[in-house]
């Protein structure tokens, strides 16, 4: 044994032995040297790792970028100059030298793009314009014929043909291969002639038959089987027409057994079948899943619970709904079985029922719930002859004499003298019924309403309703002076039974009775009502709300009697008597404002608007030495007032009484010298036509008040009418020293160089007035209308920019910018200038007379009528909306605009004033210079 072992069995290997070298067994790798295989989303060993790095295959991305990283060395990325194309340093660590290296280059690169920028850019502008020349763009192209476009007149525009579609008819519209069914007789000729093809198989001609030498048969050489059947022409005759006939027979008997049902009732109309059958197609439009899975859950709920009413409604519903009637009704037919109590059931029953059934359904109903209001109600609504109704509405009483609902709708069938009767059944049975009180109350004479009122206020004295009615039942017996006390006994009772006296409620009740012409119970409701719940600090100002409000709602003699009181707690106060004053202007008689004036001047004498309110309600009515005497009044009040001097020689100038006038003007010039007094004066000898009076006049008050720029003004247009331009042109640029924040002084310098061609001095000094007055863009819009009047469209255009930069809300501006545009983008110019100026009248001037162009006439008058209700007071828009309403409405709409112009009385606006101040026009009315305002108005826009 010894001899078998071998020597170097347990002896240490020599050194460098590595084992299976001899043998060539190096260089490959087992399972066990590498471990087991992984999945990229398996978690690594490390628990702690950061994220990003928790995953087999995270670890494989970042292996796989660093290798990336390493510099490819390899000798195709070698160039003889530059060397490698990668950096041989990258891996390296960028120290504060490499930085400083770095900035070095930088610079100097930098300075050397510098040096060479200026040619380089010229080069490739010049590169630009050479390859455009070469290559123009499509729309460089056709620049010329656009901007012929605007030669294009409107016949011609119109008359350009449509755009049509060159295709052929087959590629317009494409089509699937047509397959037309062949008629029968098509086939019965074929059969008859014996022929099935289109084209002779030549055996045919030999044999006679299709496939066999033996006439008669399909396949077969022996006739029997299929050969006298259908296709073979040989023995069988087929008549396809005979075969139509059939069908329409068999389809005409199905149809008149259908009609004829048990009932004799035709179910199925034979002419209107088809029709029919379009009417049982689904309308619920939706999913056909969702109908089915509800109809399983309904089923559920119906099973697990036979006896929830709203299980059966809701199935009944989703067959209904589902076109499904039939199935609905004799669900809810099971429902009322399972529920026999339930009164939504019968109801849902009755409405799925037709005529008849339905009325059984109820009478059924009414079986099993005689005390249910609802199904009477419904029982009546189903029977259509009156009678038939009041007999079912009095079976439904004897059952449920309580019912205030039974009761209302028997009463309403019933004549007056009935209804009297069953009322006074009705409120025994409801003695808490208000309306049953009430409603007895009106059918009954004087005497006997109100022994009903007072016996409904012992049955329900916590109701306000009754008192109320009470009052105006007195009212209109003519009983007035029993009104205020009825009010007043009113509020005491209810507050001892414990009534919280609502404000709004007794307010609303009053608004109420005013709309029906009970004027003294609302005036004395609002007397015993208007100061309850509210602090005193408060009271005013509540009050004019409350007033405010009544007019609002259309309660004018509420607001009348609210304003009454209210000036009883505060007579002198005298902003409550000018609220009052102008609702009276608005809302009522002139006796009416005369008389509140009268009142308001005893207890305010110092309120000069009120004294000449009363004068001009007088002079308006043509009562001239009325109006005279409350002036005269008016001065022993306020003895040195600017006001009512100037207000009286208003009234005597536009009187023809032109030297009292002038004594009135020089009496007040040497008691009340002011400057307005002083502009008057001037005025006055102007427009007589006394120039060298006004001038002289002009002079003294301008030694008195030079920083008046009115005066400079008139001292100019007062020597531009007398054709010297040059004493014009230094009385303006005098006052413009006094005054150079006078935005109308300088735009009268401004024209009067345009009017006499010194166009470069008018654009100077509008440049110099926007210096000094930055931000106007009054200054603005007329240096931009001066450059379009000069015909330099492009400059107003570029000014109008500048002048929206400066003034972005300003809507004179925007309302120019606006026309200034090109047609098509007039609409988008418009939008900005709404969400600039929301509600600016300028602006919706300008969008009703953009619409008014586009002939879009309804909404024009819509934004007309926006404009004049923002602001009353723009002459303008008063007259654009005459001159559309002349040429697109109605004489009614023409004088209503009219009438409202008058009411509104407007004082500004540039064309309005133009005409308004004109001294040609001084004695014009309002109504007088709309007409001359919209007559000069183009329709140039």
């Amino acid at each position: 044994m010894n001899k078998k072992k071998k020597p170097f069995l347990g002896m240490p290997a020599p050194l460098g032995y590595v084992p299976g070298l001899g043998r060539g067994a190096t260089g490959f790798t087992t399972r066990s040297d590498i471990g087991p295989a992984r999945d990229a989303n398996d978690p690594v060993d490390d628990r702690h790792a950061p994220p990003g790095k928790r995953t087999v295959g995270d670890q494989m991305k970042k292996n796989q970028a660093a290798d990336d990283d390493d510099e490819d060395l390899n000798d195709t990325n070698y160039d003889e100059f530059n060397g490698y194309a990668g950096s041989l340093f990258s891996s390296g660590p960028y120290e504060k030298d490499d930085e400083e290296a770095d900035a070095i280059y930088a610079a100097l690169d930098k300075r050397m793009d510098e040096r060479r920028k200026e040619r380089r850019e010229q080069r490739e502008k010049e590169e630009i314009e050479k390859y455009r020349m070469e290559r123009p763009k499509i729309q460089q192209q056709f620049s010329d014929l656009k901007r012929k476009l605007a030669e294009v007149t409107e016949e011609e525009w119109l008359s350009i043909p449509e755009v049509g579609d060159a295709r052929n008819k087959r590629q317009r519209n494409p089509r699937y291969e047509k397959l037309t069914p062949v008629p029968d007789s098509f086939f019965a000729k074929h059969l008859q002639s014996g022929e099935s093809h289109t084209s002779v198989d030549p055996r045919q001609t030999q044999f006679g038959g299709l496939n066999t030498p033996y006439p008669g048969g399909l396949n077969t050489p022996y006739p029997g089987g299929m050969t006298p059947g259908l296709m073979t022409p040989g023995t069988g005759e087929l008549d396809m027409r005979k075969i139509g006939q059939a069908r329409n027979t068999l389809m005409d008997m199905r149809l008149s057994q259908v009609s004829d049902s048990v009932s004799g009732q035709t179910v199925v109309d034979p002419k209107g079948y088809l029709t029919d059958l379009n009417s049982m197609i689904p309308t619920h439009g939706g999913d056909i899943n969702d109908i089915k899975k509800a109809r399983l859950l309904l089923k559920s709920v119906r099973e697990t619970n036979p006896h929830h009413p709203p299980a059966w409604i809701a199935s009944a519903r989703l067959e209904e709904v589902t076109g499904k009637l039939q199935v609905a009704r004799n669900l809810i037919m099971k429902g009322t079985e399972m529920c026999p109590k339930s009164e939504d059931v019968w109801l849902e029953a009755a409405r799925l029922q037709p005529g008849d059934t339905a009325k059984a359904v109820v009478a059924q109903a009414v079986r099993h719930l005689p005390q249910s209001v609802r199904i009477y109600i419904r029982a009546a609504e189903l029977e259509t002859d009156m009678r038939a109704k009041k007999r079912v509405l009095r079976k439904a009483l004897e059952h449920v004499p309580n019912s205030v609902r039974l009761w209302k709708a028997a009463v309403e069938l019933e004549e007056p003298e009935d209804a009297r009767i069953m009322l006074s059944r009705a409120v025994e049975c409801c003695p808490t019924s208000v309306e049953l009180w009430l409603a007895l109350a009106r059918l009954e004479t004087y005497e006997n309403a109100r022994k009903v009122l007072n016996k409904a206020r012992e049955n329900i004295p916590t109701d306000r309703h009754i008192w109320v009615t009470a009052a105006k039942l007195e009212e209109a017996n003519g009983n007035t002076q029993m009104v205020e006390k009825i009010i007043d006994r009113a509020i005491t009772s209810l507050r001892a039974n414990g009534v919280e006296i609502n404000r709004e409620q007794w307010i609303q009740d009053a608004e109420e009775g005013d709309k029906a012409g009970s004027v003294a119970t609302c005036q004395a409701v609002m007397r015993a009502v208007i100061g309850i719940g509210i602090e005193e600090e408060d009271r005013k100002h509540t009050w004019m709300e409350d007033a405010d409000s009544c007019v609002a709602h259309g309660a004018l003699e509420c607001a009348r009697a609210i304003y009454a009181h209210a000036l009883q707690v505060f007579p002198s106060k005298k902003s409550v008597w000018l609220r009052a004053a102008y609702f009276e202007k608005n809302h009522g008689t002139r006796e009416s404002l005369e008389a509140l004036l009268q009142r308001a001047v005893a207890h305010c004498p110092k309120a000069e608007v009120l004294w000449l309110m009363g004068a001009k309600s007088k002079w308006l009515a043509g009562d001239v030495p009325a109006a005279r005497s409350i002036l005269a009044l008016a001065f022993q009040a306020n003895p040195n007032s600017e006001e009512i001097w100037l207000a009286a020689v208003k009234l005597e100038s536009e009187n023809n009484e032109y030297e009292r006038a002038r004594r009135l003007l020089a009496k007040a010039r040497s008691s009340a010298p002011t400057a307005r007094v002083f502009m008057k004066s001037v005025k006055l000898e102007w427009v007589l036509g006394s120039l060298v009076a006004a001038q002289e006049l002009c002079e003294e008050a301008l030694k008195h008040y030079e920083d008046f720029p009115k005066l400079w003004m008139m001292k100019g247009q007062v020597e531009e009418q007398q054709g010297l331009p040059e004493r014009a042109r230094e009385a303006y640029s005098q006052g413009l020293k006094k005054c150079p924040h006078s935005t109308p002084l300088w735009l009268l310098l401004s024209r009067l160089e345009e009017k006499v061609g010194q166009l470069t001095r008018a654009r100077a000094i509008l440049e110099k007035s926007r210096l000094k007055n930055p931000k106007n863009p009054g200054l603005w819009l007329e240096s931009v209308r001066l450059e379009y009047r000069a015909g330099l469209k492009n400059i107003a255009n570029t000014l109008m920019a500048k002048a929206l930069q400066e003034c972005p809300h300003s809507g004179i501006l925007w309302s120019e910018a606006v026309f200034l545009e090109a047609r098509p983008q007039r609409k988008t110019k418009s939008v900005d200038a709404l969400k600039k100026c929301e509600h600016d009248p300028h602006v919706l001037l300008a969008v009703a007379k953009l619409f008014w162009s586009e002939r879009k006439i309804t909404k024009a008058r819509e934004w007309f009528h926006r404009t004049v209700k923002i602001d009353s007071d723009l002459g303008d828009a008063w007259a654009f909306f005459y001159k559309f309403e002349l040429q697109h409405g109605t004489e009614e709409q023409q004088e209503e605009v009219s009438k409202r112009c008058e009411n509104a009385e407007p004082r500004h606006g540039e064309l309005w004033c133009a005409v308004s101040k004109d001294v040609a026009n001084w004695q014009k009315k309002i109504g007088e210079v709309l007409v001359l305002v919209a007559a000069g108005i183009k329709n140039a826009f």
